[in-house]
Formats: structure tokens, sequence, C-alpha cells
């Protein structure tokens, strides 16, 4: 088990990903999927109020309902920590306080419950004064309705600014990042970012852990095309550099006796700051290769290999 930044939350060094529920997993493979995850001693679940809003017939929500609905029916609310975001649903945009206010209610209604674990700003809003942000994620905590804040697509100076901010009105400050970091996405969160987050103590739960699920491997020259939503985003990772770095996992992989996603997810476990990256499953056979990724152990010179090939 891993502890979240400087919280008590105690978690299997994987994030369950939510936003496959209730679009490409209905709700019978959501269960399924979440139920065998517990089963196997996990507990974090990533959603957001707006998943899955950009499904076709979808107003968004959808994925926190089935989360709601599937801890109701397994009276399991304790032993699950939940995070959910605000910010990107349309009717809901940005972080002023009104609409945090209002859409935390509402995502507790879906979820149905009386409190996430962490509530994230999902995007920076740069038309919203970042102390009245800070305030009201601040406010959501002090009555109780979520236990942690945290951030999500925000900026080095940004970020830095709000944890200042939270100090300075003795409100609470985040305690998480969620920054798209992976093993061929690494700019992004890599240098400052990743140095403000050690520093600050914040535990960093990155998304598209696996690539849009080019870091699976099933994105090759000559692979048979993959019925994904997301494969086109993979696509685009297969170049020169790409192709270096499936190489290294292959052989990575078949030392271990496991698999490139096993791998891939191993790497991003055990980077600066790293707690537990986020990854989804929308059916039950993908599950295993999740959970053998929060469980393996690299040596330092796969660490390096995979570091030098990557870079």
């Amino acid at each position: 088990m891993t502890r979240i930044g400087t919280t008590d939350l105690d978690v299997l060094p994987l994030n369950l990903g939510g936003n496959v529920f209730g679009w490409t997993a209905d709700e019978d493979a959501s269960f399924a999927v979440l139920d065998a995850f517990t089963a196997e001693g996990g507990s974090l679940v990533d959603t957001a109020d707006v998943y899955s809003q950009w499904a076709p017939g979808h107003e968004g929500g959808e994925s926190e309902e089935i989360l709601g609905r599937w801890m109701a029916s397994r009276q399991n609310r304790s032993d699950v920590v939940v995070a959910t975001k605000v910010g990107k649903l349309d009717g809901y945009l940005g972080t002023s306080r009104a609409t945090v206010r209002s859409a935390v209610e509402q995502s507790l209604k879906r979820l149905q419950t009386d409190y996430v674990d962490l509530y994230y700003a999902h995007a920076d809003d740069p038309e919203t004064p970042l102390e009245e942000t800070v305030a009201a994620l601040g406010e959501v905590v002090a009555e109780g309705k979520a236990r942690y804040v945290a951030a999500s697509n925000v900026s080095t100076e940004r970020l830095a600014e709000a944890l200042r901010i939270a100090d300075d009105l003795g409100v609470a400050r985040f305690v998480a990042l969620q920054p798209h970091y992976n093993l061929v996405h690494r700019d992004e969160y890599e240098g400052p970012l990743q140095e403000l987050a050690v520093r600050e103590g914040l535990g960093v739960l990155p998304y598209s852990s696996l690539a849009g699920g080019f870091l699976t491997g099933k994105y090759r020259d000559g692979a048979p095309a993959v019925d994904s939503p997301r494969a086109g985003g993979a696509a685009r990772y297969l170049d020169d550099r790409g192709r270096r770095v499936l190489a290294v996992l292959d052989e990575v992989a078949a030392a271990h006796g496991t698999s490139v996603t096993a791998v891939s997810l191993a790497w991003l476990r055990v980077q600066p700051g790293v707690v537990a990256p986020i990854a989804s499953a929308r059916s039950l056979d993908q599950l295993p290769d999740l959970l053998a990724g929060a469980r393996l152990d690299l040596t330092v010179d796969e660490l390096n290999a995979l570091d030098a090939v990557s870079a």
C-alpha cells in the first residue's frame, strides 16, 4: 500500500479510472471490474462529473451514477476512496464559488454519498480569481463534503500560487496533483512541476498512464486495427521513438514474464512524486495487467533503460 501525499489515505498503487463507466463499459461490466479491483485490494477510483458527456446521448454524470449505484448495492462506501472533479461539465464550467458549491452537491447525489475523499479542480480556471477557487474548495472540506482537495491540468506557477493562497487563508490546500504523464509523454510533468509536487509533498496521480493504450503494446506496425475510441490518439505515438520504447518494454516484459502494460505502469509508479497511476479497464480481462503493474518491481538497469529510450 502507498499513501496519497500528506493525507491518511492508504491505497494500492493503482488508481482505477472511471472514465469508461457508462461509456465503453456498461453497468454490468463496470460492476464486474469494480468487484474484481476491490477483491484484489484496490480502493482508489477516479471519476468526474463530466464523464461521459462526450458520448452521443450522454449528459455527463454517467460514471458517477454507476459508481454510486455500485457502492450502494455493495454497501462498501467506507472501503472505497472516491475521487471526483469539478470544472469541465457543461453548465458547471470553471471553478467559481457558485459552480463549486452547486457541482459538489450534484456529484454527491449521483454518488449516493455525503462526502468524497478527493475533490479535484479538473482544470485551471483563469476567469475566476484563484482566491475564490481556493476558498470555495476550502469550504467544501470544512463542511465535510470532501476530505481533501486536489488539482489537475494546472501549471507550476498557478499550483504554487494556489498552495500559498490556501496557507494564507488557513483553508485546505491541495494534497494531490493529476497531470498528464506517462513513458512517452514526459515533458509536461517532469521538471519544475515535478519538483514543486515533491517539495510540497503532493501525491501525484497521473492520467493517460498508458498513453491512450499505446503503452499496452497493442498499437504496432502491421498490427490488426484495434477497436477502441482511443485508437487514433494512441497511434500518434507510433514513431521512431515510440518503436524504440516498445522494443525495450518487450525486453523487460519478457524478462519478468509479464505484459508491456504492467511494465509501463511499474515504471510510472516509481517516478518522483507518483503515488498511483490512473488506468481504466472496460472489461475484466484488462484488469490483471493493471494490477500486475501495481506490484511489479523493476531493476535499476531496467528503469534506466526505459528512461534513456523514452527521454
